[in-house]
């Protein structure tokens, strides 16, 4: 059992990087996801990851595949659409929603533009799904660096953001914080999608920011519990999902998302707010 469970890591050198690089998206990236949950925006996290693209195929096609390249472009191109759209929408008839659906239309097809231009088939494979096993020491550092910011960051704005997230209009009314919370928290929300782009790509780095928050939210109530339960739900999968990659030859940003969603299943099903967990409750109490 030792050597189907902890052997792949202990003899290869990239499953250990592999395994670092998810714990560090689990910190930083899980967290986010969880406020995403909270404030009804978890479909734009999805079109805030597809975002991303333009400006990194962009750095792509200038500087190869070079990390702190494609690390700009990625963020630039993600606070331009967030901006963009919140302009469309203060200014026009169009909600928010619909003006980042456009957005995100547009940069997609660009992005996939740039990188066919510019590359191969694999490069753009590369970039739309990533490779969590190709992880090396300076993504790693990244990656690290974006989990430490976010953090910090949180723990400066949690209290405004989780106003904000019960009622916006109050804490535009009480405090200044207001613009800080929400401004700053789109900035949380790029950075940490683009540090998922490097091992997940833009496809799927989202996934593990929204996946762990929906499962958590069935077996938690408030949000330091939801968070934490969130993260260790993160590190679970992905460690899981490297073992299931590495043992069945599949690509491991894929496997990733699929135990985080088996995880998500499971909790629809059997966490304490769960459908069969409620209807079981249900029955022994009408019994009673």
């Amino acid at each position: 059992m030792f050597d189907l469970l902890f052997s792949p890591f202990v003899e290869f050198a990239f499953m250990r990087r592999a395994l670092v690089g998810c714990l560090a998206l689990a910190l930083g990236a899980t967290p986010i996801g969880i406020f995403l949950m909270l404030r009804r925006m978890s479909l734009m996290g999805d079109a805030m990851s597809h975002a991303v693209l333009p400006g990194a195929a962009f750095a792509y096609l200038i500087s190869g595949l070079s990390l702190a390249a494609m690390t700009v472009g990625g963020i630039i191109a993600g606070l331009t659409v967030a901006l963009l759209s919140g302009v469309v929408a203060r200014t026009t008839v169009l909600r928010e929603d619909t003006s980042l659906a456009a957005f995100y239309l547009i940069s997609l097809a660009l992005g996939v533009l740039l990188v066919s231009l510019g590359g191969n088939s694999i490069d753009l494979l590369h970039v739309l799904f990533g490779s969590v096993l190709a992880l090396d020491n300076a993504t790693l550092y990244l990656v690290a660096s974006m989990t430490t910011i976010t953090i910090f960051a949180l723990s400066l704005i949690y209290r405004p953001l989780v106003m904000e997230c019960v009622d916006a209009g109050y804490l535009r009314s009480v405090s200044q914080l207001s613009p800080v919370a929400h401004y700053g928290f789109l900035v949380l929300v790029v950075i940490n999608l683009v540090a998922g782009f490097h091992a997940l790509g833009t496809l799927m780095a989202v996934g593990i920011m929204i996946l762990p928050a929906a499962a958590a939210r069935f077996w938690a109530r408030n949000i330091g519990t939801m968070i934490f339960t969130a993260v260790i739900i993160a590190v679970l999968a992905g460690y899981s999902g490297l073992l299931l990659s590495y043992y069945a030859g599949v690509p491991s940003g894929p496997a990733i998302i699929l135990m985080l969603g088996a995880i998500y299943i499971f909790s629809i099903l059997f966490a304490r707010d769960g459908v069969i967990t409620q209807r079981l409750r249900t029955t022994r109490h009408l019994e009673a």
